[in-house]
């Protein structure tokens, strides 16, 4: 029995140790990688101190040209945009760790029908902050919810899990090149959309994603942050009520909405886009431009 004993207490040691040492590794690896979302977290985090932050989705990080906004605003700005981070749930937790280190004067939310409608699984993504697990607690409010708190707290090196393999190629590929302050731009693609799609009002809507919304808007307001939300063009018509949860909690709150999907912007242009949405870069310039010239008056209010 000693002997059993002193081999699971060696196993558990050794356990222990390689889980330690792990995550040491790994946190090495994704401090330094250059995979698409990696650098942009770490810099999020750790070093963002532009005046206006773009938060969002792919849609954000492929859709606003920080250099093109920057020059017509006057202000600096950053493009914040993850891949696949999917929807409100990200983004509270940046938030957090942004006004951590910094107070922008003005934050822009694209925000989607994923940050209110129900999903089957609407933590997927939240694993990709995972190595920033215990710096923030409010942030980590998210991993509390997805039910994986304990195992954070518990393994150093199933932190990195979702993001490993991804983190190791960035080490030999960067996949940040050609970028602006954040921006990564999409490549023109072999073919556009060539018809549009119908996109319905989400059936369900998410109740502890709109209680989230909420936190994510009075952050802003108890830290003085301008906010403003965005839904950026996407080659699809839509239902005229789809966007309604969301356009009535910012005007309950007093926050600009600037709807591009609804109004149909660049539905005759389907050589802007790379797929039905996003667009490609040349589509994301013209935009950008557009979207500088519509929030001009609005920053400069807040600026007075």
């Amino acid at each position: 029995m000693k002997k059993l004993l002193t081999s699971i207490l060696f196993v558990l040691v050794g356990l222990f140790a390689v889980d330690r040492l792990g995550g040491m590794v790994m946190w090495w690896v994704n401090q330094h990688t250059h995979d698409v979302s990696g650098p942009k977290i770490k810099y999020l985090v750790n070093d963002v101190h532009e005046d206006m932050v773009l938060m969002g989705t792919s849609r954000c990080n492929s859709h606003y040209v920080p250099s093109i906004i920057s020059d017509t605003l006057g202000v600096s700005v950053y493009n914040g945009g993850i891949d696949a981070s999917d929807n409100i749930y990200a983004h509270y937790f940046i938030l957090n760790h942004i006004l951590s280190i910094h107070k922008p004067k003005v934050i822009c939310l694209e925000v989607m029908t994923s940050d209110f409608a129900q999903q089957k699984d609407p933590f997927a993504t939240v694993s990709f902050f995972a190595p920033y697990f215990g710096r923030n607690e409010n942030a980590d409010s998210i991993f509390r919810l997805a039910g994986k708190y304990w195992q954070y707290n518990l393994s150093h090196l199933y932190r990195y899990n979702a993001k490993a393999a991804s983190n190791i190629a960035g080490l030999a590929v960067d996949r940040n090149e050609g970028g602006d302050n954040g921006y990564i731009p999409n490549p023109k693609p072999a073919h556009h959309p060539h018809s549009l799609v119908h996109k319905r009002t989400p059936a369900k809507v998410d109740s502890l994603k709109l209680e989230y919304v909420q936190r994510f808007i009075n952050l802003c307001h108890n830290n003085n942050v301008k906010l403003l939300f965005m839904i950026s063009p996407m080659y699809a018509k839509i239902d005229s009520d789809c966007y309604d949860v969301i356009k009535s909690m910012a005007k309950q709150n007093n926050i600009p909405f600037i709807d591009y999907h609804s109004a149909g912007l660049f539905f005759d242009h389907p050589e802007y886009f790379r797929d039905k949405a996003h667009l490609w870069d040349e589509g994301a310039r013209i935009y950008s431009a557009i979207f500088a010239h519509d929030v001009k008056a609005y920053v400069e209010s807040k600026d007075s």
